[in-house]
């Protein structure tokens, strides 16, 4: 923006100029026509030489007229239109002066040389001139009104009394001029730095909004705008029936890749495969994101799950031949591959975008166990994981009975007090192997066969019997899921389960995962008002990461929201990161929720959490999740409770 007088100018009348141009028409097509109204005045007034000026009234309107409709077709610029305009008036003025002066009725053109004022007016105060151009032409007016003052021998009294009115008229009209045209300017200032400051506000939006959805290391959309994304597919799908493909596209072993070559050659491993991946979807019309750590989204319009096949093996061949060396691979590989998992929507009852992502997942899965570098179709009567001695949905029934599943805890410090005042409750599953099943895959999958129920109490009572009996924690965190929300004596079994432990319901706390569709159905509503009646609090976990959030926050009251770890970790690296966590804490804080933020992971992260004034964070820097008895912060908390009871 330009700060420069001259240069400010010229920018006003530029700006203006369209404007003036229809003012200058319209005003002088409005002040012919009185003009020559005064001819009645020129028959009463000056009857002996209104043959004279009556004409002449006729030919300065016409010419007028006639010039500045001239000037107007041909584009020119309202300086000149003005010009114009003010030339009128003044020949006006004077055409009707001259012949005027001849009169024999001197007494009644005393008079009548009052209404020459009207002319000065017209030009200062009628049409928006320029004060220059208006001074000059009110000036010119006023001469001639002394000039004409000796055509007559007027008392002394006479001269004085007209020459002040016509002074004054001068004066004060030239004033107003001058007061309307800065105010003019003025206005043009104030409307141009609201203008400027709007669109700064709209590109950092614009900025933001791209910051929020573009992942910081590859450029590409993040998981945030993929989601977007998918719902838009989704919504076309059921409206219009334009089916879609998702593939989900990980890269094989990348943590040992990571591990053995550094964290940079790790970035630039991603970020080439980002890149590869990008251009094989192109010319599809492909929408292509990255989705997780080493874990990229393709979404795209396709109707047959051969074409999906087809274009996931050329994804796997188009990253294999990038030639990658990856020495730390133990399956006989020495290069970097990847898996796909692909599904297209299906016409089934009650399918929902969630279970098309996992029907993703499931493929995705199924790859990895067929051997990593290839890709696989979901397949409904496929068994998740692929093995039947290690079917997942089996394994859970028995869970519980042969402790196959179990809790592990992962404190939660507030940084007022710097006290680990709660602690999340983790679920875990082991494998009739030993090794372990991620959550992302048997939640999903109890979820489906309706194992949730049985493990969700479970994992309440475990809870409870765990840290809040023994009163080693005033608080415990657990995830629930929209199946139990859902269920029918759901709230009636917790109150059973703190009864028959005796731990009140103020000690506990329930997550929700924004990104879960929970549709907001009235009956999950009524189900969190029967809990929150037994003193249950509920957490908004992962905030920001999908669909629902703000519409959770509309609909009720949460006594803490979890900030999803994406936002600090883009924040630790990202001043504009920085700036969008900043705001999402801001929107969160006004809203009066406590705030928490998750993946706290070393002491530089701790410090921008600090710096922000968030109430309680969470991730390895403060505490692993581990059982309860490896918690050296627990143990010594319980002793030192056991120690003051003992006293």
């Amino acid at each position: 923006m330009t700060n420069r007088p001259d240069e400010l100018r010229a920018l006003y009348k530029a700006y203006s100029n369209d404007a003036r141009r229809a003012l200058a028409r319209s005003g002088l097509w409005l002040a012919v026509p009185v003009y020559v109204l005064f001819l009645i005045t020129d028959l009463v007034f000056i009857p002996d030489v209104s043959h004279v000026t009556i004409p002449a009234r006729f030919l300065i309107g016409g010419f007028s007229l006639l010039i500045l409709e001239m000037q107007f077709s041909r584009q020119r610029r309202a300086g000149e239109l003005e010009a114009t305009c003010a030339a009128a008036v003044v020949l006006g003025y004077v055409v009707w002066l001259l012949p005027a002066l001849q009169t024999t009725n001197a007494e009644a053109f005393s008079y009548y040389a009052a209404f020459g004022a009207i002319f000065m007016m017209g030009v200062n105060l009628f049409f928006s001139l320029e004060f220059g151009l208006a001074l000059v032409s009110s000036g010119l007016i006023f001469a001639f009104f002394l000039l004409s003052m000796t055509e007559f021998h007027y008392s002394a009294a006479y001269c004085l009394a007209f020459t002040t009115f016509y002074l004054c008229c001068f004066v004060f009209t030239s004033y107003v001029n001058w007061k309307l045209n800065k105010e003019r300017f003025n206005v043009f200032l104030n409307a141009r730095e609201a203008e400027l400051q709007q669109r700064q506000a709209t590109e950092r939006g614009e900025a933001l909004l791209r910051l929020s959805i573009t992942d910081s290391l590859t450029g590409m959309e993040n998981r945030r705008a993929a989601d977007i994304r998918l719902k838009q597919f989704w919504d076309r799908w059921r409206e219009k029936g334009a089916a879609f493909a998702i593939l989900l596209v990980d890269v094989d072993f990348f943590k040992k890749y990571n591990d053995y070559y550094g964290h940079q050659e790790g970035d630039h491993c991603l970020v080439t495969v980002a890149n590869a991946l990008s251009n094989i979807v192109a010319p599809l019309g492909a929408t292509v994101g990255r989705y997780g750590g080493e874990e990229f989204i393709v979404i795209l319009d396709l109707e047959s799950s051969s074409d999906a096949l087809a274009l996931a093996d050329a994804i796997c061949q188009g990253i294999e031949a990038l030639d990658i060396v990856h020495a730390q691979r133990l399956d006989g590989f020495r290069h970097v591959t990847v898996s796909v998992g692909a599904t297209i929507t299906r016409d089934v009852a009650g399918t929902k975008l969630e279970n098309v992502i996992n029907e993703a997942d499931r493929a995705l899965y199924s790859a990895k166990a067929s051997g990593r570098n290839c890709a696989r179709i979901f397949d409904p009567n496929e068994l998740p994981g692929g093995d039947a001695s290690e079917n997942i949905a089996a394994i859970l029934k028995i869970a519980i009975q042969q402790n196959l599943v179990s809790l592990v805890y992962q404190p939660i410090q507030y940084l007022q007090t710097g006290e680990i005042g709660a602690y999340e409750a983790l679920m875990r599953l082991q494998l009739l192997d030993g090794s372990n099943a991620s959550p992302a895959v048997f939640i999903p999958i109890a979820e489906r066969t309706g194992a949730i129920m049985e493990l969700g109490y479970w994992a309440i009572r475990r809870a409870c019997c765990d840290l809040l009996t023994r009163d080693i924690v005033d608080t415990v965190s657990i995830n629930v899921s929209p199946i139990q929300l859902r269920a029918p004596g759901f709230a009636a079994q917790v109150a059973a389960i703190l009864a028959e432990t005796g731990v009140s319901g103020h000690r506990v706390a329930f997550e929700i995962t924004e990104g879960v569709d929970m549709e907001i159905r009235p009956d999950v509503l009524d189900s969190i008002q029967d809990l929150k009646k037994l003193g249950i609090k509920f957490w908004l976990d992962d905030f920001g990461t999908g669909f629902a959030g703000l519409s959770w926050l509309r609909l009720m009251e949460f006594e803490t929201v979890k900030i999803d770890k994406s936002f600090l970790h883009d924040a630790a690296s990202n001043d504009g990161a920085k700036i969008l966590l900043e705001d999402i804490i801001g929107l969160v804080r006004n809203r009066g929720h406590r705030i928490l933020v998750e993946g706290v992971e070393d002491e530089e992260q701790l410090n921008l959490v600090k710096s922000f004034g968030i109430d309680a964070v969470q991730g390895y820097h403060i505490g692993r999740p581990a059982p309860v008895l490896k918690h050296p912060i627990t143990m010594m908390h319980a002793g030192r409770r056991r120690l003051q009871a003992s006293a």
